[in-house]
């Protein structure tokens, strides 16, 4: 049953993926996860950093403040903030994790070495605090 319900999510994700719909009836808007939400959460705007993560329904997003509308006066740009610079599959996948680790070694204090695991992305210890949510209110 598990790989059945795990089977139908990917179904449902899928055609996320498509540009071919804009908006659907607000009904399904408040509830369901749809193109647009799920382009939003691709987007690299400030607007849309890390913003709307339900697979199938929006609703959670909602619940938990990390819902954001797609809106017509900003469109949303596709991509990373900060672009992979590769097309080595193991650094595309794993290049992350190494540079967390580059931070974690960096800083000397405890606190800040565990705040580098468990903080948004984007926080640093010595240098400006990128996290999307400083960057909005900036």
């Amino acid at each position: 049953m598990i790989v059945t319900m795990l089977s139908v999510s990917l179904i449902y994700q899928y055609w996320l993926h498509t540009e071919a719909f804009y908006k659907f009836p607000r009904w399904i808007e408040f509830i369901f996860n749809t193109p647009s939400h799920h382009r939003v959460h691709h987007g690299s705007n400030v607007r849309y950093l890390d913003r709307n993560h339900g697979a199938t329904f929006i609703i959670w997003d909602r619940l938990f403040g990390t819902f954001s509308e797609e809106i017509p006066e900003e469109p949303v740009k596709y991509g990373l903030t900060k672009n992979i610079e590769t097309h080595k599959v193991l650094k595309v996948a794993f290049g992350e994790y190494g540079s967390m680790w580059r931070d974690v070694r960096r800083a000397e204090r405890w606190r800040d070495k565990l705040n580098y695991l468990f903080k948004a992305p984007g926080w640093s210890h010595d240098g400006p605090d990128l996290r999307s949510d400083t960057l909005r209110r900036a």
